[in-house]
């Protein structure tokens, strides 16, 4: 049962959207029906994620939950999956969120509620792959897969721009993609495999590492995205539906960073050190562009969505920073801005669909007919620009911890995203929630028992990662350490309960 648990989790979504397509034609009532079949598929998802965590040795950094089955075996394509720390804590990520967009859809997915389950589980299906794939042809198919679902949700429940942005994301990443296919290929032709672990001990050599670091960067950081690689971004989070933006801010957008670390920094350490100076340069120039930008935005879902775009850059300036510090401040930032950005996505689509606008000037003194609302909102908001007790902080400040090893003014540029970030958050806010009550705010009312079931566990993960951090760096730190002693990373600080004291002070 151990070794079937991973492969459970991963298709156990597939199964339960294939009932809902199968068995839910027709009125309402099969609506309804795959509505339910989709939350107690994902809530199901869930349980055994949490018993993987359980189950899961942090003290062991190597795989563990391994599933090897022969697929093209005369070429060195094998079908192997397995998880360590780093994809671990993704599995419970995506586990996570995908009950809680699938909960959300209630309310803001009106039509084809059968077709809407049935691709948030394929998605989640696919993500499961994605993060567990110990083969890197496997992984290529899972990835290209999120891009179907995902596609999808933005072209058909989303605003009045959904086909453009629903086909700017789909060519944007698949162009990426072609990048990584490639790659994929000349990796192959060089080892005879494209088994991870074993593509991780090739040795390749140091102008080839080059080459492949350079087309995993122009795939991945399309996902990410790194600047200038993010014309997609604006209009599909703005324009899909609340479920499909949390899912692809929260999880998708993590995939491209995931890939950056283990194709980047773990497989070509010697490359990275040297791509590292012009990856810095550019996070540095996300999280400030997209800070002034996100400032200047009259739509609060841009607002949010180039908010993700600033954060993004934090994470690659954390990934390539080459420090342990860095590398665990980029994944616990990647886990916390998950959370913290689906419950803002969450919050912003409360109000949008109650006052049939998402235009900032359209709003104001909202709070006063909505104070539950406007609480979460704020411990969201505070939590996004870094508050210390929530986990943004904490990922945060173990970025700028590695990147003052790289250099001063990194680490001071870096910062800057907590303090735009204050600047351009606290604006929303104020603008949208308190000031005189315009147009039809008057009528609304506050969250519904569902939307406080969706947004009260966000709450608390993002307390519990501010407070207890260590529940999380537990679980990755030891493989950072360890890629740290095999010489991929610099060798500064161990940080075994560091961050538990940096949380508390």
């Amino acid at each position: 049962m151990p070794h079937a648990l991973l492969s459970l989790i991963t298709y156990v979504p597939l199964a339960g959207a294939l009932v809902a397509w199968l068995f839910c034609r027709g009125g309402e009532a099969q609506d309804l029906l795959a509505r339910r079949i989709g939350l107690g598929t994902s809530l199901a998802v869930l349980a055994l994620s949490v018993a993987l965590w359980c189950g899961f040795n942090p003290a062991t950094p190597g795989l563990q939950f391994e599933t090897r089955l022969g697929w093209v075996s005369d070429a060195g394509i094998s079908y192997h999956t397995g998880v360590d720390g780093i994809s671990l804590v993704f599995i419970l990520l995506t586990a996570f969120l995908t009950p809680l967009a699938m909960a959300a859809g209630a309310r803001s997915i009106r039509t084809q509620a059968r077709e809407f389950v049935a691709a948030m589980l394929l998605l989640e299906t696919a993500l499961f792959g994605l993060f567990s794939a110990q083969d890197l042809l496997l992984f290529y198919v899972f990835y290209e897969a999120t891009l179907i679902p995902a596609s999808l949700m933005i072209g058909i429940w989303g605003g009045p721009k959904r086909a453009w942005a629903s086909l700017q994301f789909f060519l944007f990443t698949f162009g990426g993609s072609l990048f990584m296919l490639i790659a994929l290929i000349v990796m192959w032709q060089q080892a005879g495999t494209t088994d991870i672990p074993a593509l991780m001990q090739a040795g390749f050599s140091h102008s080839l590492q080059g080459w492949l670091l350079l087309a995993f960067l122009l795939a991945f950081g399309v996902k990410l995205p790194l600047f200038p690689l993010h014309a997609w971004l604006p209009d599909a989070y703005s324009e899909a539906p609340a479920p499909a933006s949390a899912m692809l801010s929260g999880v998708l957008s993590k995939t491209g960073a995931y890939g950056l670390l283990r194709f980047g920094v773990l497989m070509f350490p010697d490359a990275a050190h040297l791509f590292a100076p012009y990856v810095l340069a550019l996070g540095v120039v996300a999280i400030l562009y997209a800070a002034f930008v996100a400032f200047a935005q009259t739509d609060m879902k841009r607002v949010i969505a180039y908010s993700s775009f600033s954060h993004m850059g934090m994470i690659a300036v954390g990934l390539f920073t080459l420090t342990a510090e860095g590398i665990d401040g980029a994944i616990f930032q990647m886990l916390s801005h998950g959370v913290v950005i689906a419950a803002l996505f969450f919050c912003v689509s409360a109000v949008a669909l109650r006052s049939d606008t998402q235009q900032i000037s359209a709003l104001g003194g909202v709070a006063r007919q909505m104070p539950v609302l406007a609480l979460l909102t704020m411990l969201f908001t505070m939590a996004n620009i870094g508050l210390p007790g929530t986990g943004s902080f904490v990922g945060e400040v173990l970025v700028l911890m590695g990147a003052i090893h790289v250099s001063f003014w990194v680490a001071l540029l870096a910062g800057g995203t907590m303090i735009m970030g204050a600047v351009y958050m606290l604006s929303l806010y104020r603008r949208v929630l308190f000031g005189g009550v315009q147009g039809a705010v008057h009528l609304l009312r506050d969250l519904s028992v569902g939307e406080m079931a969706v947004l009260a566990p966000l709450a608390l993960v993002t307390l519990w990662m501010g407070v207890h951090p260590g529940s999380f760096t537990r679980l990755f730190d030891p493989v950072v350490m360890q890629a740290m002693h095999h010489g991929a990373l610099t060798a500064t600080a161990s940080l075994p309960d560091a961050t538990v004291h940096l949380a508390a002070r």
